[in-house]
């Protein structure tokens, strides 16, 4: 199927490794213009390379923290000056950390806000003016499926995704119109390294190995097993194609049926 991403300018955000780098990786093998992001400008810098030198497109890296507040709107007009405008935002960002309620204060809960949640707000608040020239307009928020199903230990990410999917879903509704589509995608455990270190953190609190701890959680999926970072990246593509043109306001769990429910 061809997606018609061929020269389409898109920006991925926490996009250095992980979820972000794969997602972007096929975004630039269907020929879109990626331009990536990372805290670290090394780390950026060397993904943006590597990118590039796989696919022959033109990846370029930002580097900056998607919780400061004055970096959004920097990496957006960053990206619209290389490229000339902008097609696809996808908004994803490091998750905050893990810990029980009672262990977190207000100053930790305000950080998990301005990353999990204002992140996509400045994100989407800047590209809005470049989205709406654009005729494939696409944003795709990364949350978790703990939005549907919360995971144990992550109060703040359970709590602060949940209004990232309601503000997708908002805008959705409000900017259908301008020809703009919303949608998240909620991935489940997929082999990251963040969630390596969720598990290694889980495995000292219960006195077992990684290994043992993967292999638990694996268990959830009647698969077996966790996802792969191409196997989210592949729906993601899709989704902020031109070929998905008629789907906005989805949120759609790519979790290896992890979730358990019906709705």
């Amino acid at each position: 199927m061809d997606l018609h991403l061929k020269d389409k300018r898109a920006l991925v955000t926490g996009s250095s490794r992980g979820l972000g780098y794969a997602t972007a990786l096929a975004l630039a093998r269907e020929g879109c213009r990626v331009a990536i992001n990372s805290r670290d400008e090394a780390k950026v810098g060397a993904a943006a390379q590597v990118i590039a030198g796989e696919t022959g497109a033109r990846a370029i890296g930002l580097a900056g923290d998607v919780g400061d507040p004055d970096v959004p709107e920097r990496l957006v007009g960053e990206t619209a000056r290389a490229f000339g405008g902008l097609d696809i935002l996808i908004t994803n960002a490091g998750g905050p950390p893990s810990g029980a309620f009672e262990s977190f204060n207000e100053v930790a809960w305000q950080k998990a806000i301005d990353l999990s949640l204002m992140s996509h707000v400045r994100l989407i608040r800047a590209a809005l003016a470049y989205l709406r020239q654009s005729k494939a307009a696409s944003v795709l928020t990364i949350t978790s499926y703990s939005v549907k199903q919360p995971i144990p230990n992550l109060v703040l990410s359970n709590s602060i995704r949940a209004a990232t999917v309601g503000l997708t879903k908002s805008l959705a509704l409000e900017l259908g119109n301008a020809g703009i589509r919303f949608n998240s995608i909620l991935p489940a455990w997929t082999e990251t390294e963040r969630v390596y270190d969720l598990m290694t953190a889980r495995a000292a609190q219960n006195h077992t190995t990684l290994e043992q701890e993967i292999a638990k959680q694996s268990m959830d999926s009647p698969m077996g097993r966790m996802g792969q970072p191409e196997e989210f990246a592949n729906a993601a593509v899709f989704l902020v194609s031109p070929a998905a043109s008629y789907i906005t306001g989805v949120m759609l769990a790519v979790d290896g049926g992890m979730y358990k429910g019906v709705l």
